[in-house]
């Protein structure tokens, strides 16, 4: 697997694994395995969730870098890369970072994994490619735990506070490392298996940089699934490419009953449910998620 369990990676220790691009003159920090390896592998691109970055993926990257080429860069606003205040945040925005960093690393074809916020960015460019305006050949696609059905999150009351544009600057000014653990940690089907250091790392990633201004702009996301629903919940139901989706089915914000809602509306989709798992997968259980994303795409890679 790599990375054992109980064995952490500071925020440091990943940093010094990765490297920046600039793109509309913000650094973006990138992960990229192909500097580790010789082989020519087909790519998977992951869109990390919120509030957290790339470094949700130490304990697995090892394990998939096997089979790919992985590239997983942290959307501006969070982790690493560059919190700038003359950015909009917007999803599509984001997605037009996402874009410019493949091209940059020479990517034109890619399979795409994305998590919680970051699935919004996947629903995004699989409308594009729907409407034939998609720069990059995406070979297939893989949800999990994300809210791209809005209305049937369970959201957090943080979430509603640092979205209102009246309260979110003040609850985030607010905000303390107690506070972020103890959501954090009902996030999590056990709160046990939750490692207190790599919480650390979760804070020291989200307020480095000036992040905590940026926190109640970029909650606006949740604006945004709104505003394309019809857009991204509408290309998942009518697309031809292959989706799949691996979930956590004890997340209390999006259980495993909107994954299934998802798998139902969209033709030929495969579905892992990962019984006593919640919002994050990739550290609560990675062994037994990456079993279901190397199964879900097996085919497709060969």
């Amino acid at each position: 697997m790599g990375r054992e369990e109980g064995l952490e990676m500071k925020a440091s220790e990943w940093f010094d694994r990765g490297r920046y691009v600039s793109i509309q003159g913000h650094r973006v920090f990138v992960m990229d395995s192909d500097s580790h390896s010789e082989q020519d592998l087909p790519v998977l691109a992951i869109l990390h969730g919120y509030p957290t970055s790339s470094h949700d993926y130490y304990r697995v990257l090892d394990a998939l870098s096997e089979y790919f080429r992985v590239v997983i860069h942290d959307h501006l606003g969070l982790g690493h890369s560059d919190k700038p205040a003359a950015f909009s945040y917007a999803l599509v925005e984001q997605t037009d970072v996402a874009l410019e960093v493949w091209k940059q690393l020479g990517i034109s074809s890619l399979h795409v994994f994305a998590h919680d916020y970051g699935t919004s960015i996947a629903t995004e460019l699989l409308a594009r490619r729907e409407r034939g305006i998609c720069p990059v050949a995406l070979e297939s696609m893989v949800l999990c735990n994300g809210s791209v059905h809005i209305e049937l999150a369970k959201l957090r009351p943080i979430q509603v506070l640092l979205r209102s544009r009246i309260t979110g600057p003040i609850v985030a000014q607010l905000s303390s490392k107690g506070v972020f653990k103890r959501n954090m940690s009902k996030l999590w089907s056990n709160p046990a298996l939750l490692s207190n250091d790599d919480l650390d790392v979760m804070w020291e990633l989200l307020i480095g940089n000036g992040g905590r201004k940026m926190l109640p702009r970029i909650t606006q996301y949740l604006s945004d699934r709104r505003l394309f629903w019809h857009r991204w919940v509408g290309a998942l139901q009518t697309t031809d490419l292959p989706l799949g989706f691996v979930w956590g089915a004890e997340d209390p914000i999006v259980g495993a009953d909107v994954a299934r809602v998802h798998h139902e509306e969209a033709p030929g989709s495969q579905l892992a449910v990962l019984e006593g798992v919640g919002h994050y997968p990739m550290l609560e259980a990675p062994e037994r998620w990456v079993q279901a994303l190397l199964a879900m795409i097996d085919e497709r890679i060969g």
